[in-house]
Formats: C-alpha cells, sequence, structure tokens
C-alpha cells in the first residue's frame, strides 16, 4: 500500500472509536475541505489491505464514503485512512427506519 504524506492533514477532534481505530474530524490543509480522518489501531497488515480494498471496490456504490488518501506516521508507523466527510446533520435514524416492533427485535436478536 503506497503511503503519502501525512503533513496535509490535520486532526480536529475525535468523533468516534471502535474496536480496530479511532475516528476523528480533520481538515485538509492543501484545500481547506473537511475530512475524516480514521487513526487505525496496531493490526495486521492483511487487515488494514482488506478494508482499503473493499472501499476501493465500492468506492462510487450508493452510501459508501469515499477513501481519499492512505497515510502513515513517519515515527510511530501507525497507519490512517483519510475518508471524505460527509454532514449528516441532525438525522433522525428512527423517522429513516421507523420502528422495530417486538416480534422484530425478537427475530434480529434470536
Amino acid at each position: 500500500v503506497p503511503f503519502s504524506e501525512q503533513d496535509n492533514y490535520e486532526l480536529i477532534r475525535k468523533i468516534g472509536r471502535g474496536k480496530y481505530s479511532d475516528v476523528y474530524e480533520g481538515i485538509n490543509s492543501e484545500n481547506d475541505n473537511f475530512i475524516v480522518i480514521k487513526v487505525l489501531k496496531p493490526v495486521k497488515k492483511t487487515k488494514i489491505r482488506r478494508e482499503i480494498k473493499i472501499l476501493d471496490t465500492l468506492r462510487d456504490g450508493p452510501n459508501i464514503v469515499k477513501l481519499l488518501d492512505v497515510v502513515r506516521d513517519q515515527e510511530s508507523k501507525v497507519p490512517a485512512l483519510i475518508m471524505e466527510y460527509v454532514d449528516t446533520g441532525d438525522l433522525n435514524f428512527r423517522h429513516l427506519y421507523g420502528s422495530f416492533s417486538k416480534q422484530d427485535v425478537k427475530y434480529y436478536i434470536y
């Protein structure tokens, strides 16, 4: 995986985390566009390659966030995925997806 320079990106604030990464709102200092920076926790290189390949393969699909760049910290060698920023505003997911009945919950959980 070819890595780009991380100097073009600035972290603004942490917006999420998961088992394999911490996610930050950031800015591209070259064009002042907001971005999302997914800093990966130490994992096998195959997991990183797989995620990059999946994002690249689905790049133009509906509801898929675009992978813009892949960078790595020069000192720690920690990789990060640079992704497009999607402003969701105040999405009301309950309105979008409705609510589940007790029967639906049982179906999906059990």
